[in-house]
């Protein structure tokens, strides 16, 4: 017997963002300094990465304000009106974050339990990084495409303030500068200080469109990973060794551990600027094609973005690859909110939903790349 799929539509969007916005200027008043050292590396940072605010879950004095789980059950209160019966009605949890609260349990559950007026419901977690928050997005597509759920959320979210302190870096500078090294910790270090922002957003996803306002139909989503021919670029709780392979923490002593701020976020820079924007854009080639997609078409691109260097790689791959979109279909928003990982491309899709402007038909491209082991998520939606 052949199973007929259902049409998904985005119907709600929303977003939360914790406390007033932090301008580069603020940074390291609530991130602190190094070594009680200004950053040698974050004026030159932030020039190349565009980002003019973000948004820290913390006080001026470094205190955490939020969890992970209760910015992203803000968002989707947020976006269900803080409604008991519209909460009582998800059928599916799906939540997707690359910094979680803890690692047992998972961040999916602890969102469900800041959602007590929800029923008791399948919730599952996606791990990763930026495309954690598009497969959640995918999970909660497909189970309402086949018929298990006829209201899913999906979200994306970050807490990454928390792993960017100073505080985290202190125990290795500080050995560093006993040994009378350059006190200074590694750019592949300290370079995500000044990218990385915390903020949360979900999507309502349902099978019947709205019966008013618009709606966003979900043509497809996929994704692809280089994994098995690349080696890890962006890593956190693991130190890279000279092989390529990943050495946990857990392999660690915990002096080792603090020692050389085995817990940090870390970014391979080289390998990143070399293959972050063509890998990406072979699969993106492939999907034209094969979906029958004409460039013209797209009426809103989205890319996500970690650092504005890469606008005009993006640009320049696409042409390169004949598959070219101009500027004035980009719709970005890193200027304004800073790298929310795995929720960026929701901060994205939200923004274009609340657009007055938007017509029926319009056609709205999302790509999603992963630098931590170069993944990338892509998706069509059409406005209806």
């Amino acid at each position: 017997m052949k199973m007929e799929y259902k049409e998904v539509y985005i119907t709600k969007t929303a977003t939360y963002f914790p406390n007033e916005p932090v301008s580069n200027e603020e940074m390291e008043e609530f991130l602190g300094l190094i070594n009680k050292s200004p950053s040698k590396s974050k004026r030159i940072v932030l020039r190349n990465n565009g980002i003019k605010r973000r948004f820290y879950a913390l006080t001026r004095e470094g205190k955490p304000t939020h969890t992970n789980a209760g910015m992203t059950a803000q968002a989707i209160r947020n976006m269900l009106d803080n409604d008991a019966e519209q909460i009582r009605a998800i059928d599916l949890l799906a939540c997707g974050t690359s910094s979680p609260d803890q690692m047992m349990p998972s961040h999916g559950v602890m969102v469900h339990g800041e959602l007590p007026e929800s029923r008791s419901i399948e919730v599952v977690s996606p791990s990763g990084v930026c495309c954690a928050g598009m497969h959640a997005f995918k999970y909660a597509y497909m189970a309402v495409k086949t018929g298990d759920a006829h209201n899913a959320v999906a979200t994306g979210s970050e807490r990454m303030s928390a792993i960017i302190k100073s505080e985290t870096f202190e125990e290795e500078a500080q050995k560093l500068n006993e040994l009378e090294k350059n006190p200074y910790i590694g750019f592949e270090k300290e370079f995500l200080r000044w990218m990385l922002s915390d903020g949360a957003s979900s999507f309502l996803l349902s099978d019947k469109k709205n019966e008013t306002g618009f709606s966003l139909r979900v043509e497809w989503i996929e994704g692809i990973s280089y994994a098995n021919r690349m080696e890890a670029c962006m890593y956190m709780g693991c130190e890279k060794m000279e092989n390529g392979k990943l050495k946990s923490y857990l392999d660690y002593s915990p002096e080792e551990v603090r020692n050389q701020s085995i817990m940090s976020i870390k970014q391979d820079v080289k390998l990143l600027s070399e293959n972050i924007v063509p890998l990406g854009g072979l699969m993106l080639t492939d999907l034209f094609r094969d979906k029958g997609l004409n460039p013209a078409d797209v009426d809103y691109f989205l890319p996500h973005m970690s650092s504005e260097f890469f606008r005009a790689k993006i640009f320049d791959q696409l042409e390169k690859n004949g598959t070219p979109i101009p500027y004035e279909k980009w719709v970005t928003n890193l200027s304004s909110l800073g790298n929310v990982g795995a929720g960026s491309v929701y901060f994205m899709v939200d923004e274009v939903f609340h657009n007055k402007e938007l017509k029926k038909g319009q056609k709205i491209l999302l790509l999603v790349p992963e630098s931590s082991r170069f993944s990338y998520m892509y998706a069509l939606l059409t406005v209806c």
